[in-house]
């Protein structure tokens, strides 16, 4: 199966645990990059809900269980961000993040490509300013 095809990027990403390890560097990466400030500064201090959160999303989003749904209910990406000043900047940091991250997955290149590509788009629909 092609990534996107039924749950094969969830597979492929190593269901909820992979995922979970993902998010996890994903969060260290917004503690460490300088790019990262003013994206990590939108978040609470304490991360524990966040990476939940976020972990629970993209279980869904790649075509594993609706995890997110069933704990935190619907998610509508724009509405859940609207309260957040996020341009092209940080759009581009949280994308960053998620780039080094999935760099230190042991996971096959074309699928860190497909995945990073992928995720522009609910990057993108976060972004609520231009610049």
């Amino acid at each position: 199966m092609a990534y996107g095809d039924g749950d094969s990027s969830f597979q492929t990403a190593g269901g909820e645990a992979g995922l979970r390890c993902l998010v996890d560097a994903f969060y260290d990466a917004m503690e460490t990059l300088p790019q990262a400030r003013t994206i990590r500064d939108m978040h609470p201090q304490d991360l524990t809900e966040s990476r939940d959160e976020l972990t629970l999303f993209l279980c869904g989003w790649l075509g594993g269980p609706k995890l997110f749904r069933e704990k935190y209910g619907a998610i509508r990406i724009p509405v859940a961000h609207r309260h957040l000043d996020i341009g092209p900047q940080e759009r581009d940091a949280w994308l960053l993040c998620m780039k080094v991250a999935a760099d230190e997955q042991p996971w096959p290149q074309d699928f860190k490509d497909y995945l990073l590509e992928q995720l522009y788009v609910p990057a993108e629909r976060s972004r609520n300013r231009s610049d």
